[in-house]
């Protein structure tokens, strides 16, 4: 262990330049173009990575710029590796240029550093220490870069139709030491009937917390004194209210989580909502947002208080939006593994509507599971154990939905570790370079150790 550490470590200049070259392109996805299905940066992005892997001497297809693989070895079975090049938008609030890789000391920043171009890097890296190992490649290893991961993994559906299907591995997209079940995952949209708030507007993305929201009421709706009173009793991290020509502009600025973990964040519309009821304004929608959303995160609000042995199911207001008067609110809700969907649907059956709003729901996933003791799970976390000597943290089920529900076979193995708050999905990203480290042992060890399985 300690030579391939040694090695690792001559290796960090080149991996961190090549992991340069993939922060530089803003590859959240846009405008469809020809032969572009996610737009011009997840394909340059893409590109890019392909590059890379073709300079390190793996054989690369791109597959039509939805995804594209590097791969070493020969043989029937895939040890696949599917990791994505695609980002949340950069949003507000860094100290650095998202786009251009920032070390300071052990750490670097940029988006897409830890989520998931670092863990691109360490995957190629880690193919690399197995292919000079000298350890016989009876078994093809597969790095998969996909394009649309954060926006519904279109681009591993499209390598399902595709191509064939791997046999075993891992998405490094996820924690250490291993994800052995994944919740399922419930979207609904939330509208309002009756309101008079004149506009509501916040959020980035219906898979993280709403950070940030600008509401306009008449001033003549609620107290302004009142309102900021209220308002500063919450979590917020900062808000305004100021106004002109009698109407009320509300700025708050909360906390942005991933939408798996909200009560890491603070929602700025949630807050915003239990504000205005706390100072007085008796509105429908206000009234509806407040007892069925709320801020508690728990879907209590519309009879969906539930858990299993393995967690607690979770609901989280990303995005808020006003069209012709109406406001809309997406609901990204996290569900128990052991939970069906016709038991989800009868939980919240007549509690999603009254006069002030009503939700829909727009659509139910299964969640995925494999058990602790199953081969896959075991040489994954057998690899973590090997190289960080830890057996106190065991594989977990978690909220986040991966690849692994996209490409049968595999589970999420890393890349952050145990305690770790790398700002994944919010400002200021960051990779600890001794992590970016560590993560490449782990996989190369993992790869070894399925290959011998």
């Amino acid at each position: 262990m300690t030579d391939t550490m040694e090695k690792i470590t001559g290796m960090t200049d080149e991996m961190l330049e090549k992991l340069e070259r993939l922060v530089k392109h803003n590859s959240q996805r846009g405008e469809p173009a020809e032969g572009k299905p996610f737009g011009e940066g997840p394909a340059a992005a893409l590109a890019e990575g392909l590059a890379i892997a073709e300079e390190m001497g793996f054989a690369t297809v791109n597959m039509d710029n939805y995804c594209g693989y590097a791969e070493m070895g020969e043989g029937k079975d895939i040890i696949g590796i599917a990791a994505h090049l695609d980002i949340v938008p950069a949003g507000e609030g860094w100290n650095t240029d998202p786009f251009t890789l920032c070390r300071e000391g052990d750490t670097v920043y940029g988006r897409g550093v830890s989520d998931d171009k670092g863990a691109v890097i360490a995957s190629l890296y880690a193919m690399q220490l197995v292919r000079e190992s000298g350890v016989p490649l009876t078994k093809r290893v597969r790095l998969i870069m996909g394009c649309a991961e954060e926006t519904g993994s279109e681009c591993m559906r499209h390598y399902m139709a595709n191509a064939e299907p791997v046999t075993c591995g891992f998405t490094p997209d996820g924690n250490f030491p291993g994800i052995h079940g994944e919740k399922g995952g419930m979207s609904m949209l939330a509208r309002s009937k009756r309101t008079r708030i004149l506009s509501m507007d916040g959020g980035f993305v219906s898979n993280a917390v709403c950070n940030r929201c600008v509401t306009r009421v008449s001033a003549g709706d609620v107290d302004g004194e009142k309102l900021k009173e209220a308002l500063a009793a919450t979590a917020l991290r900062s808000f305004s209210v100021t106004e002109a020509d009698g109407v009320l502009t509300i700025e708050t600025v909360g906390v942005a989580a991933h939408a798996s973990t909200p009560l890491l964040g603070v929602n700025a519309a949630g807050c915003t909502m239990a504000a205005l009821a706390a100072a007085g304004m008796e509105d429908d929608f206000v009234a509806f947002y407040n007892s069925h959303i709320g801020t508690a995160c728990d879907g209590s609000g519309v009879g969906l208080k539930l858990s299993d042995e393995y967690g607690e199911l979770t609901m989280n207001n990303g995005i808020v939006k006003t069209e012709d008067g109406v406001i809309t609110c997406t609901l990204d809700i996290r569900t128990p593994v052991t939970f069906s969907e016709e038991q989800l649907r009868a939980a919240c059956r007549g509690k999603l509507e009254d006069e002030g709003g009503c939700i829909e729901i727009l659509h139910v996933g299964k969640p995925l599971f494999y058990p602790r003791d199953s081969r896959l799970v075991q040489d994954l976390y057998q690899a973590y154990v090997q190289v960080t000597g830890d057996t106190e943290t065991q594989p977990m089920v978690i909220g986040g939905g991966t690849y692994a529900k996209a490409v049968p076979g595999i589970i999420a193995f890393g890349c952050a570790f145990p305690g770790r708050d790398n700002h994944i999905h919010d400002a200021n990203e960051s990779l600890s370079i001794p992590e970016l480290q560590q993560q490449v042992a782990i996989y190369a060890q993992a790869i070894l150790n399925m290959l011998q399985s």
